[in-house]
């Protein structure tokens, strides 16, 4: 029947019909849109008009870490990192002594211990599982004096409390044993202290965060964060994603998103600053210089061998540390850096090193601890009084024995009151725009040790401010 009708009807030649040619071709691309977007890939469709779920501003270990771990947790949402370098990890996660911590020197029951014990496992499984290649080589922290002796029992009981596996007192002849050129009255011996590359870690991390879907933007220097606006008549973007994030280049793509969390290292201050929060702590940037052990003394260490913390002093002092490549670094000392990454003596901002000098916080560190910082800038020009410190561990060092190696830049964030801000600190902004965005503005060290286990931290944090 339905045959029969249709050969009923006339035949039409549309070529001489354009009207009806314009309405048969307009149904025709009717349908094929439809059918592009039921096949369409979603995330590709996220991806050309730059919308997403949550944004996160670093691409340091800490933010890669966080990253990957919101977007394992819901892997419906879209997410993206943002990175102001051409690189993942360029600057304190790339620029480290790599050292896997134990967990040790925190105070029992803290958050830095709890993190740092359970950070070191989960990296440890993290690297196993991913071929990321890592050292346990140990490490010694040696009481050179009789005045360190009290201390460095202190330590170790800190370190049972704490859940530090397998940690033992050594004496003299066990050091011996452990570090054949290392001197010392006694030691805490802690086996499964590591090393490893913690710029591969965040490589790694970045990996992963892209095979679930993630995307990430290097070359992308945030320069503010403002109100989306909508995007024409009918358009609800900016209801729906209402925090656009802004590259300092212009022609990098503006980012639309619901919610933003910041991870900005060197940068964290002044991230927070941009929606509204005050400028304290303030991050201020110490260098850190190391010596280099020439390629023919590399033997003359195995581990990792510390000094015992001295509570008058602001940082942890000189100590040996094996690299994977197969260096020996030693140092470093801690002098203020004139650029949040001057890596040189000669690197200089005018504005980085204006802010520092102008905050009260520093002047009154410096004040508190002026013959300190002195000497740790007469060894950071002097390498024989470097060597000096270091020969209190390992007498048969000598100056031929070293070159200068290189330096890191340590985000130090202080108080107005000149104290160094030793624990986790969040912020939010202020306003419609600030509060849809959480600052993470200090992870203090072991923040790479303890990267996996402050990203379930953050990300705990991120689901409860934002209800994700």
């Amino acid at each position: 029947m339905a045959a029969s009708l249709l050969s009923r009807r006339p035949v039409v030649c549309l070529r001489n019909h354009p009207r009806l040619l314009v309405k048969r071709l307009s149904r025709e691309l009717k349908c094929s849109s439809v059918v592009f977007r039921l096949f369409s890939d979603s995330s590709k469709e996220k991806k050309s008009t730059n919308e997403y779920d949550v944004v996160i501003v670093g691409g340091g270990i800490v933010g890669m870490a966080t990253a990957r771990e919101l977007l394992l947790r819901h892997p419906s949402l879209s997410f993206a990192v943002v990175e102001k370098e051409r690189d993942l990890a360029p600057h304190q996660s790339g620029n480290n002594s790599g050292v896997l911590h134990a967990g040790i020197y925190y105070t029992p029951g803290s958050l830095k211990a709890k993190l740092c014990v359970e950070g070191m496992d989960l990296m440890y499984k993290y690297c196993d599982e991913n071929n990321v290649p890592y050292r346990k080589c140990g490490k010694l922290i040696v009481a050179t004096d009789k005045a360190q002796v009290s201390r460095l029992d202190m330590l170790y009981e800190r370190g049972q409390e704490n859940g530090v596996k397998d940690l033992r007192m050594i004496g003299p002849e066990e050091i011996k044993d452990i570090e054949p050129n290392c001197v010392g009255l006694k030691a805490v011996h802690s086996p499964h202290t590591g090393i490893i590359d913690y710029r591969e870690v965040t490589q790694s991390y970045g990996k992963t965060f892209k095979q679930h879907g993630g995307q990430i933007y290097t070359q992308f220097e945030v320069s503010q964060f403002q109100r989306t606006r909508e995007s024409g008549p009918g358009t609800k973007t900016g209801l729906h994603h209402p925090v656009t994030v802004i590259s300092r280049d212009n022609a990098k793509p503006r980012l639309k998103s619901r919610f933003v969390v910041t991870c900005g290292g060197l940068h964290s201050d002044r991230l927070a600053a941009m929606s509204g929060c005050s400028s304290v702590p303030r991050i201020v940037p110490f260098r850190g210089d190391y010596l280099l052990l020439k390629p023919e003394k590399r033997d003359m260490v195995r581990g990792n061998i510390y000094p015992v913390p001295d509570p008058r002093f602001p940082f942890l002092g000189v100590h040996f540390t094996p690299r994977m490549n197969g260096d020996v670094w030693l140092g470093p000392n801690a002098v203020l850096a004139l650029k949040r990454e001057g890596y040189g003596l000669l690197d200089i901002s005018l504005r980085d090193s204006l802010e520092a000098i102008s905050f009260s916080g520093l002047r009154r560190l410096a004040f508190k601890h002026l013959a300190y910082g002195l000497n740790e800038m007469y060894r950071g020009i002097n390498i024989a009084a470097q060597v000096k410190q270091l020969q209190k561990f390992v007498p048969s060092l000598k100056v031929e024995d070293v070159i200068r190696g290189p330096s890191g830049v340590r985000a130090q964030a202080l108080d107005d009151k000149g104290n160094l801000v030793d624990d986790f600190v969040f912020d939010a902004g202020v306003g419609e725009i600030g509060s849809r965005i959480l600052h993470v503005r200090n992870a203090p060290s072991p923040g790479a040790t303890s990267s996996l286990a402050i990203a379930k931290m953050v990300a705990d944090k991120v689901e409860k401010t934002f209800e994700l």
